[in-house]
């Protein structure tokens, strides 16, 4: 069975790698490319009939990979495609990889993977199976062992363990001096980990962040 497949990837010389290390294998067909988030959006929503993996780097120059992969699950179900995703990255911490499946990616392999291997993935990935390198496997199942005994944790994946930190003393009523002062932190840096807590979380003011953040059991 072919698998057809969408190249995302900033890196030209990576890209062509791909390309050439998979437009050589007979179970393969290379849809099209994108070296940008807005790129791979843009051309996934006029060909995503005919794609059946999307090969998407997280690190990309003008999107995260997690609003891409956001917005080609809103491509499929805008178009009734079944794109599916593979992310390839060569980062593998906890939060990234959590938040990626959250998006709606199915596998996540890293980039020193074999061509061997990242052929398996795509056609596991686009018979609708998950698919992780071992790293990621390994870290995973470390994650969620520990998920159980922080619930902080499991209601915000999308933050940074240093965001988690700075929404707690948010939730305790901490000004942003006081949050500055209790984690050595200058008070720019707090503001502006405050700034990407409210855009992840999606809310507007501190109140709103606190709210959710004590629902979840923070702040006590």
């Amino acid at each position: 069975m072919i698998a057809r497949i969408f190249i995302v990837e900033d890196h030209p010389i990576f890209r062509d790698g791909l390309r050439m290390a998979l437009s050589t294998h007979d179970t393969i067909e290379i849809v099209g490319e994108a070296a940008t988030g807005a790129e791979a959006i843009a051309a996934l929503a006029e060909v995503c009939g005919r794609v059946d993996v999307v090969l998407l780097d997280l690190q990309l120059p003008d999107r995260t990979g997690i609003e891409v992969a956001r917005a080609i699950t809103q491509i499929n179900a805008t178009a009734q495609a079944a794109m599916k995703m593979l992310a390839i990255s060569m980062s593998e911490e906890d939060d990234t990889v959590v938040a990626v499946l959250r998006a709606g990616v199915l596998g996540y392999l890293a980039k020193t993977s074999s061509r061997d291997e990242l052929v398996r993935a795509i056609h596991t990935v686009a018979a609708g199976g998950a698919v992780f390198s071992p790293s990621v496997a390994d870290r995973l199942t470390t994650y969620f062992s520990e998920v159980y005994q922080v619930p902080s944790r499991a209601a915000f994946p999308e933050l940074t363990e240093r965001e988690r930190q700075v929404l707690d003393l948010i939730a305790r009523g901490y000004t942003n001096r006081q949050i500055a002062r209790d984690l050595v932190l200058s008070e720019k840096t707090v503001r502006n980990h405050i700034t990407h807590t409210f855009i992840k979380l999606q809310v507007t003011d501190r109140t709103a962040a606190a709210v959710r953040a004590r629902d979840a059991g923070l702040g006590h």
